[in-house]
């Protein structure tokens, strides 16, 4: 094996490795676990201009089995008018798992001013965009 093969090889092991101790299956209903099909590997693109993510889970067919993304729009506050610091002022995580029946269970949290809200799960025809 060349030292490039080597080098790719290593790549992969450590970026495969990376990728197993992500947990897709976060905020997953466990009754709905067996009735999805579990990425074998994540792709992840994250946005430089603000707090935003996106990840795309691909299963054996290299098809989307798995879609995660996240943003933070941020303010800035102040309590006296002197000092200034940045809060989150809205965010919002959407997480999509694909079924063995090809709908997809679609979890969306959205948050206002720092507080949590409440997420809620519904089904849809399509990965989530």
């Amino acid at each position: 094996m060349s030292n490039c093969t080597t080098q790719i090889a290593r790549v992969t092991a450590t970026r495969r490795r990376r990728e197993a101790a992500f947990d897709w299956q976060q905020n997953l209903p466990k009754q709905w676990r067996r009735l999805v099909i579990a990425p074998l590997l994540i792709e992840r693109f994250r946005d430089y201009e603000m707090a935003a993510e996106r990840l795309i889970g691909r299963d054996e067919d290299e098809q989307p089995c798995y879609y995660s993304s996240r943003f933070v729009v941020t303010d800035m506050r102040s309590d006296d008018d002197e000092e200034f610091y940045q809060v989150a002022a809205y965010a919002e995580a959407l997480t999509a798992w694909r079924m063995r029946d090809g709908r997809w269970l679609i979890h969306r949290l959205i948050s206002r001013e720092g507080e949590r809200g409440n997420g809620f799960y519904r089904f849809g025809d399509r990965m989530p965009r």
